[in-house]
């Protein structure tokens, strides 16, 4: 006997996204759901032949498989055949979103951690600041406060176990009891989901935070800010919101560790005969660098203590300044004058 065409069976086009299939699902599976249809064994075949729809179209890798060769693109380990068996797999997804394991179960669920990615300056990373960031995330809804159910609505009492929260099936000579998939074993289902949440029991929000970077942190620390993070369900915690940290590029230092690097122009003259130069550090302060005459281009000096103090150490680092000897440009006749004598002079001492 032929199979009918999966989208054909959950009423929707082949262009559908993963919401659309999800939400025909829903629709077909309180309309065919064997709880609501006792020994109704039509129901159970369309329940059924939607779930095994639904089994398929909503992994990738399965639908990519079907939309290029159909069913026979599907070979028997990729469904379910065993109605038993898959019902159970489709209520741990979707369906338990309808009958029980997300909506109508009251236990306290924990938010999701969220991650923040936030750009610093050199400056900011190395001597702290106050920054404010605003975070978009699901908070508790403020209309049911986070309950899901509709102000002024009372939590029914669930027809399938009658309140007890498990049922018992029968399989032949057998009888299974098993937590009621109605109510989640809570014994009672909710009568109007909030308008507000549609029954989700957060919505979504932007909140404003102000994060105290310390000092010394580097590039790809996370700060951690506990129970910023999205709201818990039923009660439940809300998660932490952990600050990735990157250090945006200066346009002088480089930064390696605890010590800052840097480049110092000077000109020829004074990398000949030597002298002392005037270095700005990062938090803008005057050192005085001495340069030994006979200094070549490249060469490296140490100025203590000017580098980084990192969250992990009370001690500095060190400001690494590399020397690059510049060639002067736009002289005088009177320069290149002197210049030519000079080159000659140097000339005459080659042997």
């Amino acid at each position: 006997m032929s199979k009918r065409d999966y989208y054909e069976v959950l009423g929707i086009n082949r262009k559908a996204d993963q919401k659309e299939i999800k939400q025909a699902y829903r629709r077909l599976a309180q309309k065919y759901h064997p709880d609501r249809n006792p020994n109704d064994k039509q129901a159970e075949k369309s329940f059924r032949e939607i779930s095994e729809a639904y089994e398929i179209l909503s992994v990738k890798e399965k639908r990519n498989a079907y939309d290029q060769f159909g069913h026979s693109g599907i070979d028997g380990s990729q469904t379910n055949n065993n109605f038993n068996t898959g019902f159970t797999d489709i209520f741990g997804d979707v369906f338990g979103d309808i009958f029980g394991n997300n909506k109508n179960s009251n236990t306290p669920q924990r938010g999701s951690d969220l991650r923040y990615n936030l750009n610093i300056k050199l400056e900011e990373a190395i001597y702290g600041t106050q920054l404010n960031i605003n975070v978009k995330k699901l908070v508790k809804c403020n209309r049911c406060n986070g309950n899901r159910s509709e102000p002024g609505y009372k939590n029914k009492y669930c027809p399938s176990c009658k309140g007890l929260g498990q049922i018992r099936m029968h399989q032949g000579f057998f009888s299974i009891q098993q937590t009621c998939h109605n109510c989640n074993g809570n014994g009672e289902i909710i009568e109007k989901y909030c308008i507000k949440c549609n029954g989700e029991g957060r919505i979504n929000d932007k909140k404003k935070l102000s994060i105290k970077i310390p000092h010394g942190v580097d590039n790809g620390d996370r700060i951690r800010i506990i129970g910023e993070g999205e709201g818990g369900i039923n009660g439940g915690k809300s998660g932490d919101l952990y600050v990735q940290l990157s250090i945006k590029p200066h346009k002088i230092f480089t930064r390696e560790g605890k010590n800052l690097y840097c480049e110092i122009p000077i000109n020829f003259v004074d990398a000949a005969l030597g002298g002392i130069l005037e270095v700005t550090t990062l938090e803008g302060n005057k050192v005085q660098l001495k340069i030994p005459a006979e200094t070549q281009t490249g060469k490296q000096f140490r100025i203590k203590g000017k580098g980084v103090k990192s969250i992990r150490s009370n001690y500095p680092g060190d400001l690494m300044c590399k020397v690059i000897i510049e060639t002067p440009i736009n002289l005088n006749k009177n320069q290149k004058e002197l210049l030519r004598k000079f080159k000659n002079s140097i000339d005459n001492n080659v042997i």
